[in-house]
């Protein structure tokens, strides 16, 4: 299975209700800017989102790949509308998200609820990442893939006795000094096991590495705050484990919030 299988099987009504009698009754565009104490790396991350009922579909992008513009233009569009359409991918993809959250909120699944606890922005990154690491059986000496450095999820992962073999288009090093390779597969080859970010979604990587994973028979854990109910979907089908974390994200409040732990036995 593919996101365009899926996406088809969507506008075939295989998940639920027809997409074109959902609407987006919002849309918004968020540029969001973070820098941890004692970091010298500043994140620079930028949202789409679509609101459908109670859910809010979600997709990150890299800088220039949208225009705010779009706003204006896809409220009142229902869902069908926008899978079918040549918009740019992130918007499909918080689409497609926004369809299977609907269906589906991540808290009436039954999946393992886990609290971030109030604190400081560095506190809560903490917390979220090490509920992330606990999603992997870390021996002492075990390769794992990081697709979308995470500096807190770096350390997670080390604390447990991991090797992190960190990939990022955008960073050359980690805040610990590990060099980042620009090559998915060279570190996923590497790896004995795999954690990428939701953002594989929204640059189209996505695919591939499911693929790859498969193949190698590696585990694959997915964080996803981009298209957390599309990666969901893909349980079972090469994803063994998920953090999912709805909209709205833990770095947007001082105040505890959710994510939802998903497991397979694959």
């Amino acid at each position: 299975m593919t996101v365009a299988d899926l996406t088809q099987a969507v506008l075939d009504g295989a998940h639920g209700p027809d997409p074109s009698a959902l609407s987006v009754t919002s849309a918004f565009w968020l540029h969001h800017t973070t820098r941890l104490p004692g970091a010298d790396v500043t994140y620079r991350n930028y949202y789409v989102l679509l609101r459908v009922g109670e859910v809010f579909g979600a997709c990150s992008f890299e800088s220039g790949e949208l225009d705010p513009s779009y706003c204006a233009d896809t409220s009142g569009r229902t869902l069908s509308d926008v899978l079918r359409s040549d918009d740019p991918l992130p918007v499909r993809i918080a689409a497609l998200d926004a369809y299977l959250a609907a269906v589906e909120p991540h808290h009436t699944t039954g999946a393992e609820e886990v609290i971030l606890p109030a604190g400081t922005p560095d506190a809560r990154a903490r917390a979220r990442d090490a509920a992330v690491a606990g999603l992997l059986d870390v021996a002492e000496g075990t390769k794992v893939a990081l697709i979308g450095v995470v500096n807190p999820l770096v350390d997670a992962i080390t604390e447990r006795g991991g090797i992190c073999l960190p990939c990022d288009f955008n960073l050359r090093e980690t805040a610990s000094g590990i060099a980042v390779s620009q090559d998915m597969r060279e570190v996923v080859d590497a790896a004995d096991a795999v954690v990428a970010t939701g953002m594989t979604l929204s640059n189209g990587s996505f695919d591939t590495l499911l693929a790859r994973c498969r193949e190698q028979a590696k585990p694959l854990a997915i964080y996803a705050q981009t298209g957390s109910a599309v990666a969901r979907a893909f349980l079972g089908f090469g994803v063994t484990a998920l953090s999912a974390e709805p909209f709205p994200f833990s770095q947007f409040s001082a105040r505890p919030t959710s994510l939802y732990r998903y497991r397979t036995t694959e």
